[in-house]
């Protein structure tokens, strides 16, 4: 029986540059096949979360089965949708390894973008059937035409293989179903052959423990199977299995080129591997399935809790985000500035602020977040390579024979009248042109090589601000490099703020110091004595500011009488003052470290 299913199967998913529409589509096919009532309808239904509703951006893929009739069969169809940002691009790499097929979306007033781009190199690496949407034709802007013509010249199909839809008001949706049937292969696989099935995403519940998200390759799934996680090599009893409508839909089995979930009470975040394979234990697989890669942190950041007794119950928390999205990575470590915390890494800027507030929204942690850095290769004078992800494993210059950075290839697609200040934009960030085409006459692709660390800060939002927003950015890593890198200390009265260390080209030191400090004089309160704030590269003094005292009148008791008294007065004060200077310690505000991200050039 199942394997008369099999054919009736189709395992999708839809990819898009961010705000194409992917969401919006999504709610009409569920309901076009009535997966969901209209009472349990709501705009971006498979966004759960409130973050994503506010910012209007997937951040997890999500996944939902549909039954739809054609021709008088009912096809099952398992829809997993995926986040469009660069930043989650490690979502849709594990969305695409569970999928015979992609809607490739393209929003009819805006064409292709970067995103649209790199998800489709992904998708067709994974071989997958590619069917092209036009999303958007309703609206007043669609260039219908033109955005053909682009699709054509991409993915080199013909033009009736294009089809249009409308997300907003339903227009199209019916044929993009038969185009699912039709053009996407259903799985294939063994039903007889022992189990084997690619865990693609996990959750956490309270309640039930973690509940694994699959997709089987080969053989069956069944309740009360006695199963074995290959990666990690632990064996449980599934408790519970099926497939997933809206809620958890239970089910006596689960067959092959299915998509699932099962809930085995598992408790600990580290026994669930994302990209590990699931297998009976009585009748294991032959070899794992070759899942998705590693995920690799691009940029790193110190995550802190406000309070330091709060630090057991941040980790707690930490495990369970991890849980929700296992691209964060993080290890504990300790700053003399800030106590006891996590060294995490991310796969962008986005994402470390997602996790951030996530953080405060769902665990209610407040927490203090360190300038966002990218690792290094230090090499010493001896040869030994060292990986130095943050200004204090710096080793001593004196031992220090180079220093290499990761650099990444950058792909903006923008019009034509932009191209000036974004080339200025990248080659103030070091970078170099690599390549300039024209994609249609008002579309033009620039790839640049730059170093990373050059994005880590503001580059995205000062793109989108120099191009009134017609500008869109992607990147891929490349290699290390050698570079000219130091690293620059803050000092307040002497003292170095180990969490306010950066690591930075030699060339752009000096005008970042200054900036620096110049945002420290304006956030630090003033003390009862004078606070001087340094940036140093090793013993060299690079910038310098003052925070006068904030002076007391004690001279405002005498009236008249003799000066001496006034000038006794003032000279116990300054002995007083010098004093307070030898033994007081400056407070720095947490908005003194979040301010170092918001440097204005």
């Amino acid at each position: 029986m199942e394997f008369f299913y099999m054919k009736h199967i189709r395992n999708f998913c839809i990819i898009a540059h961010i705000d194409h529409g992917k969401s919006t589509l999504a709610d009409r096919l569920l309901e076009h096949t009535h997966t969901i009532t209209s009472r349990e309808m709501q705009a971006q239904v498979l966004d759960d979360m409130d973050l994503e509703r506010e910012k209007g951006i997937t951040i997890k893929s999500h996944a939902i089965q549909m039954n739809y009739v054609y021709d008088g069969t009912t096809y099952i169809f398992n829809l997993i949708d995926t986040p469009g940002h660069v930043d989650f691009s490690y979502e849709v790499s594990r969305a695409l390894a569970a999928c015979e097929g992609a809607l490739l979306l393209v929003d009819a007033t805006q064409g292709i973008q970067a995103q649209t781009i790199s998800n489709l190199y992904l998708a067709i690496d994974n071989d997958l059937e590619i069917i092209p949407v036009i999303n958007k034709v309703d609206m007043d802007g669609a260039m219908i035409a033109e955005v053909k013509d682009q699709i054509m010249d991409l993915i080199g199909c013909p033009e009736e293989d294009i089809l249009l839809a409308s997300g907003k008001t339903g227009l199209g949706v019916e044929e993009v179903l038969q185009a699912i049937i039709r053009r996407i292969p259903p799985p294939k696989g063994d039903p007889e052959a022992p189990l084997q099935a690619l865990i693609f995403d996990s959750v956490f519940n309270s309640f039930r423990g973690i509940i694994a998200y699959y997709r089987v390759y080969n053989g069956v799934i069944r309740k009360g199977d006695q199963v074995k996680f290959v990666n990690t090599g632990m064996e449980y009893e599934a408790d519970e299995v099926g497939t997933l409508k809206l809620g958890l839909n239970p089910k006596e089995q689960v067959g092959t080129g299915n998509v699932g979930y099962i809930i085995t009470g598992i408790k600990n975040a580290k026994e669930v591997k994302v990209g590990d394979t699931i297998t009976l234990a009585k009748r294991p697989c032959e070899k794992a399935i070759k899942g998705f890669e590693e995920v690799k942190p691009m940029v790193f950041a110190g995550i802190f809790p406000v309070n330091t007794e709060d630090f057991e119950e941040l980790r707690e928390c930490m495990g369970k985000l991890q849980l929700n999205d296992a691209s964060l990575v993080f290890e504990p470590e300790t700053s003399q500035a800030l106590g006891f915390g996590f060294r995490c890494g991310f796969l962008g800027m986005l994402h470390m602020e997602i996790i951030q507030e996530r953080l405060e929204r769902e665990f209610n942690q407040s927490v203090i977040t360190t300038v966002p850095n990218v690792s290094y290769f230090a090499y010493a004078t001896n040869g030994q390579k060292l990986t130095v992800n943050n200004p204090s494993e710096m080793p001593d210059p004196s031992r220090l024979a180079r220093i290499e950075e990761p650099f990444i290839r950058a792909q903006i697609i923008t019009l034509p009248e932009y191209i000036g200040s974004i080339m200025t934009l990248c080659l103030n960030k070091r970078g170099m042109l690599k390549n300039q085409s024209y994609l249609t006459p008002t579309r033009v692709e620039l790839t640049f090589e730059m170093p990373l660390a050059e994005i880590v800060f503001d580059f995205y939002d000062r793109l989108k601000s120099l191009t009134r927003g017609y500008a869109s950015f992607d990147y891929t890593p490349l290699d290390y490099r050698e570079s000219d890198i130091a690293k620059m200390d803050i000092l307040l009265n002497g003292d170095t703020v180990d969490a306010l260390s950066a690591l930075i080209h030699r060339s752009r030191a000096q005008d970042f110091g200054r900036k620096l400090c110049l945002k420290l004089k304006e956030l630090l309160p003033r003390q009862q004595f004078q606070i001087a704030i340094q940036a140093a590269i090793g013993a060299k003094i690079i910038a310098r500011e003052n925070i006068s005292a904030m002076r007391k009148d004690v001279t405002a008791k005498c009236y008249g009488g003799d000066i001496s008294r006034k000038r006794k007065l003032l000279e116990k004060q300054k002995e007083g003052k010098k004093r307070m200077r030898q033994i007081g310690n400056v407070e720095v505000p947490q908005e003194a470290f979040l301010a170092v991200l918001k440097l204005e050039d």
